[in-house]
């Protein structure tokens, strides 16, 4: 089955859903994370829920069901979602928000898709064929168009300066340290910093050259980003373990992690 269709159709319908609440006034609700939910992370779940459920695949996401380990941990191959990842960003309304879609096999992300509905950019990443993205997508561009414009990432970006993703006003002591070796052997170091899952973006798209994080993120936090990256030739490595990051674990809490 070509997926590529409906997971752009899914990813469309999904920021169609969370535009309309963007547009207006809603409540934020706080989860037990302490994390906020929004209406617009809910009706993008539904949305992205009913494309998605026409595949012979299970799905698992951040706003649905949260099946126990014993009984996803023979899953062979699952969708792993985020319909609305940056819920601050989206809270705060900077548009650094993002549609995640990642296609799940054997632990490893073998398909992925982000929309950021505000930014109008859509990425794509189907490894070991291709990554790409497409500007200007509005929730009703049509998949033709959106196709007619994509480009394959990464592009070529200059040696130096070394970009380096982080926030600028937040850095941990592990972030300061890592970034103080950089600039050992990179010379001058600038940031660049975004919101949600377009920090992997960053370096998949060729814009920046590592995003270091050192903080907690969740599987559906970085599924789909993951595969973009690695379709576009880069990696992303669990700090813990030297290895590239793997998925349905049974705590979901994800590992410091490096994207380069």
């Amino acid at each position: 089955m070509n997926f590529e269709k409906l997971l752009i159709e899914a990813s469309l319908k999904a920021g169609e859903e969370i535009l309309k609440v963007y547009a207006r006034d809603f409540d934020v609700e706080t989860k037990s994370d302490q994390s906020p939910l929004t209406e617009a992370d809910k009706n993008s779940h539904l949305a992205i829920m009913a494309y998605l459920e026409k595949t012979e695949f299970p799905i698992l996401s951040e706003e649905g069901k949260h099946m126990g380990f014993s009984e996803r941990k023979d899953w062979t191959k699952f969708w792993l979602v985020d319909p609305l990842d940056g819920t601050k960003e989206f809270v705060k309304k900077n548009g650094e928000f993002t549609v995640n879609i990642a296609l799940i096999e054997n632990g490893a992300p073998v398909y992925g898709i982000i929309y950021a509905p505000v930014l109008k950019k859509l990425f794509v990443g189907n490894v070991g064929t291709e990554a790409w993205v497409a500007e200007n997508v509005e929730v009703d561009t049509s998949i033709e168009t959106i196709l007619e414009n994509k480009v394959s990432i990464p592009k070529a970006k200059p040696a130096e300066p070394y970009i380096v993703v982080a926030s600028r006003s937040h850095f941990s002591p592990e972030t300061q340290e890592y970034v103080d070796e950089l600039k050992q052997s990179k010379g001058e170091i600038e940031f660049a910093s975004m919101g949600s899952s377009l920090k992997i973006c960053l370096v998949a798209e060729g814009l920046a050259d590592v995003y270091p994080r050192f903080g907690p993120t969740m599987e559906w936090d970085t599924g789909a980003g993951h595969a973009i990256a690695k379709a576009a030739g880069k990696t992303i490595i669990d700090h813990s373990t030297g290895l590239e990051m793997v998925y349905n674990k049974e705590n979901l809490l994800n590992n410091w992690f490096i994207v380069s």
